[in-house]
């Protein structure tokens, strides 16, 4: 592979190559390693030097919290420093927003990722060093897929300074740039977030070490109610059931295959968008809410409702979490979810449903106590009306799913007229939904 970088440079020129991401890093030796491999495979300039940028991908909630540890250790050593200061001292972190999602629910994840970014540029300001954050984000809620400038407004002080590389998936990049309008629109409004951010950065915020301390609870809380969930025993059984995750894994919908090969089909094994697609499908969008209303009503019985309301009002990393909870509450269907789950038979039906069913209930009602609204979506009505102009469309067709799951099951998924139909019906809802995988 480093051969082939390397007839890459030479025939395109030192711009050819991008940044070497690690999926995956928990050490130093995983990025010494690049060097070493780059060396052996000949990828060095006329001085000696590796002409690489070598960018470490935290993924997992563990590893976004070990992430400045392994950060600091890889800057203490010498030979990477004179890497590094080769390439001009700026590192490039990537973070990943779908495994540490699936890992420990979108709270923990969204808060692991925030903490990580302020802890991040805390080890690189004690090295003196500049860090690039490369935001793996993917089209759902659950995989960070929000808003492009309200993620950026919601971004720690300094994070951005300047410099901000995101990933588009493909059905955000035909959403956003598949009209010359539009895309000129999105990058308009991208660079204007950039420029406000770095130019103009939030004051520092005297409040913001106790508000810390409350997405601490928050996040903690959800996390175990997330976990509880999806780590009990035959809930794997229930999602297959509960879900066309078996459709999905007959589609060509991504670069690679649903689960890792030659392992079981346990959730850790599970790749993260058929993870989220598949419940997207069934309308429960289980990723995008589950525990949310369990941490925010541990962290109101611990710390006070009076402090969320303040972080909700005044905090922007809060206050887009509970928007973003909000649309991704506003595109499920409780009453669809329930169709599907009862594909699941009886007995597995009446062990999760009334969880899902309850905690969504809580979900709900605390986001929108702490926001102080009427109904989701108050703060962004044109979402809301189109949300409500696109449902009675999508609505039948994920009923009519739900009829040709059951029917093509019952065949022993050998009938290819109904796997035709429930193909076109993803599709549909899909499009319908948006922000499904």
């Amino acid at each position: 592979m480093f051969g082939a970088l390397v007839d890459a440079r030479r025939r395109h020129g030192p711009d050819a190559l991008g940044a070497y991401i690690i999926s995956m890093a928990r050490s130093r030796a995983d990025v010494l390693a690049v060097l070493a491999l780059a060396r052996r495979g000949g990828l060095v300039d006329e001085a000696g030097r590796v002409p690489l940028d070598i960018a470490p991908l935290f993924e997992t909630v563990d590893d976004l919290r070990h992430g400045p540890a392994t950060l600091r250790d890889l800057l203490a050593d010498p030979v990477y420093r004179e890497h590094l200061q080769a390439r001009g001292n700026v590192q490039m972190v990537m973070l990943g927003y779908s495994d540490s999602g699936k890992d420990g629910g979108i709270a923990a994840s969204r808060w692991s990722l925030q903490r990580a970014q302020v802890e991040l540029l805390q080890v690189a300001e004690e090295h003196g060093i500049r860090l690039t954050f490369f935001h793996g984000r993917g089209g759902s809620l659950s995989r960070g897929g929000s808003k492009t400038t309200r993620a950026v407004d919601a971004s720690p002080r300094g994070s951005v300074d300047g410099r901000l590389r995101v990933t588009e998936q493909g059905e955000a990049i035909h959403r956003k740039f598949g009209i010359r309008a539009l895309a000129l629109r999105s990058l308009e409004q991208t660079t204007g977030a950039v420029l406000v951010s770095s130019i103009r950065p939030r004051p520092p915020e005297p409040r913001e070490a106790r508000w810390r301390e409350v997405m601490d609870t928050v996040a903690e809380a959800s996390s175990v109610a997330y976990r509880a969930l999806v780590g009990a025993p035959r809930f794997m059984d229930y999602f297959r059931s509960a879900t066309p995750i078996d459709v999905i894994e007959r589609m060509t919908l991504g670069s690679r295959p649903s689960r890792r090969l030659g392992e079981d089909a346990a959730l850790s094994n599970l790749r993260a968008i058929p993870w989220v697609f598949a419940w997207s499908q069934a309308r429960a969008v289980i990723p995008g809410w589950f525990g949310v209303g369990s941490g925010l009503q541990a962290a109101v019985e611990r710390h006070g409702e009076e402090v969320l309301r303040e972080m909700a009002a005044d905090w922007p990393f809060f206050r887009t979490f509970l928007d973003d909870i909000s649309m991704v509450l506003a595109k499920g269907d409780m009453g669809i979810a329930e169709m599907f789950s009862r594909l699941a038979g009886d007995e597995l039906h009446a062990q999760f449903f009334p969880r899902i069913r309850d905690e969504h209930a809580r979900t709900r009602d605390w986001v929108l106590r702490l926001n102080g609204h009427e109904f989701l979506l108050q703060h962004d009505q044109r979402l809301a009306l189109s949300i409500r102009l696109r449902n009675p469309y999508v609505d039948p067709i994920s009923v009519l799913q739900a009829d040709l799951l059951r029917r093509w099951r019952t065949s022993g998924r050998e009938d290819d007229a109904l796997l035709r139909a429930l193909v076109a019906s993803v599709n549909g809802v899909s499009q319908g939904v948006q922000n499904t995988g």
